[in-house]
């Protein structure tokens, strides 16, 4: 099975936890590839075979970047994602900077593209990930206290997605 990492990363740190979440992926046994819009093009074969999408993109304005809406506005229209399983996440500088109305945005979209959006919200006990991780890089050691997380949703994402199309 396979699960596509959507992202736009400029400073290496959405990319990095799009590396976290792959390796929860592969720990669920799982495959994954990350494409990281800003360097390298969506393969159209591999999200079409793909069972699962997840997108990750930094917060920008209590948003995501206009890229990355570039992406699932224009880019992606060629691709038919519906019926996929869907998740998002974010990175972001400090709490309360629009994390959760970023990664809502995204969801936001894939609903619209007909995909079954992935919570495990409170029903797998701690960490609660209700709408997708997120990774602070000024507020203390929350960047890299997240990566487990990230890697948790990952594998959960995994599961779920194994469960359903398995």
């Amino acid at each position: 099975m396979d699960i596509a990492i959507v992202c736009y990363s400029l400073t290496g740190h959405t990319l990095d936890m799009a590396g976290e979440i792959a390796k929860g992926i592969r720990e669920a046994g799982a495959d994954s590839r990350i494409f990281n819009i800003r360097t390298t093009e969506a393969d159209r074969e591999y999200l079409e075979s793909a069972s699962g999408l997840i997108i990750g993109s930094p917060t920008y304005l209590a948003a995501s970047v206009w890229q990355i809406r570039k992406w699932l506005e224009e880019d992606s229209l060629k691709i038919n994602l519906s019926g996929k399983l869907g998740g998002a996440f974010a990175t972001a500088h400090y709490a309360q900077g629009g994390q959760d109305t970023a990664i809502m945005d995204m969801l936001g979209q894939l609903l619209v593209k007909g995909m079954l959006i992935y919570s495990g919200g409170g029903s797998y006990g701690l960490p609660i990930i209700h709408h997708g991780p997120v990774a602070l890089d000024k507020e203390g050691n929350h960047y890299e206290d997240s990566r487990a997380i990230f890697r948790i949703y990952g594998s959960r994402f995994a599961s779920k997605a194994l469960e359903i199309f398995g």
